[in-house]
């Protein structure tokens, strides 16, 4: 499950009966996995999921034991490792009332993409739902809580929304790597972008998309923090000597904005 959560209003992912299918190779939503999204607030309310939580944070939570990939990536193999558990995915989508405190269930991935990139000049409030549910006010119970089935990540408010045409996708990296998440880009041609670079340079051999008004400052490859300290394997700093005597690198440096 994912969620975005900091003390004030925000998005993220739920497991309720209002979870939607997304488009062609998007994962379904299971029924274990939330997105959250929350904005700080100096008042008080339901309690942040971290101490060390930041203003204007999202915060993303994925079910434990989920064995599939996460939001919108197509299932990839994965290279077998002692370290590595299967992959967490993100199932539903919910954001915090900026009021009460309280989580409410998002009706798609769009929806969670629009706030996230408003959140900080738009918080959100419990009234605001009643676009996708009547009635909806901070005197209705929360659609979701957190518990221990979840594990819980911060995210980053203003992440741009994907050009129209575009796709962002979130693969959430199973217990033990060396990273939690990858993100990815789709152009509408179906080319998968896994950096700044590639986006740059993609743009520049197809200006039409630049004609279009695609523009770089529209991709943010930035991915969500787990809050459970020992998810991401620390990478050793160091060489270490093989049993061979030559020096290889036990773990190679950052995959380049991937």
């Amino acid at each position: 499950m994912f969620s975005s959560c900091s003390s004030m209003s925000q998005p993220c992912y739920g497991n309720e009966s209002n979870n939607v299918m997304e488009e062609r190779k998007i994962a379904p939503f299971s029924s274990g996995t939330d997105f959250r999204a929350v904005q700080p607030s100096g008042g008080s309310g339901s309690s942040s999921p971290t101490d060390d939580a930041t203003e204007n944070q999202l915060v993303l939570y994925v079910s434990k034991g989920s064995d599939t990939e996460g939001e919108g990536q197509p299932t990839q193999s994965q290279p077998s490792s002692a370290y590595k558990t299967p992959c967490p995915s993100i199932g539903a989508f919910t954001v915090q009332c900026a009021s009460c405190f309280k989580w409410r269930l998002m009706p798609s991935m769009q929806k969670y993409e629009e706030i996230r990139e408003q959140l900080l000049e738009n918080p959100f409030f419990c009234e605001a739902a009643c676009e996708w549910k009547p009635n909806m006010s901070c005197d209705v119970p929360e659609d979701i809580s957190q518990d221990g089935t979840r594990l819980w990540a911060i995210d980053k408010p203003s992440i741009a929304r994907p050009p129209t045409g575009w796709q962002r996708l979130l693969r959430i990296r199973g217990e033990g790597g060396t990273r939690f998440a990858d993100v990815y880009y789709v152009s509408p041609s179906g080319k998968k972008l896994r950096s700044s670079v590639e986006v740059q340079k993609y743009l520049n051999d197809h200006p039409q998309y630049i004609r279009e008004g695609v523009k770089l400052s529209q991709f943010s490859f930035q991915i969500p923090k787990p809050l459970q300290h020992d998810y991401v394997r620390k990478r050793p700093t160091r060489l270490m000597e093989s049993t061979d005597n030559t020096n290889t690198p036990v773990a190679t440096g950052d995959n380049t904005g991937v």
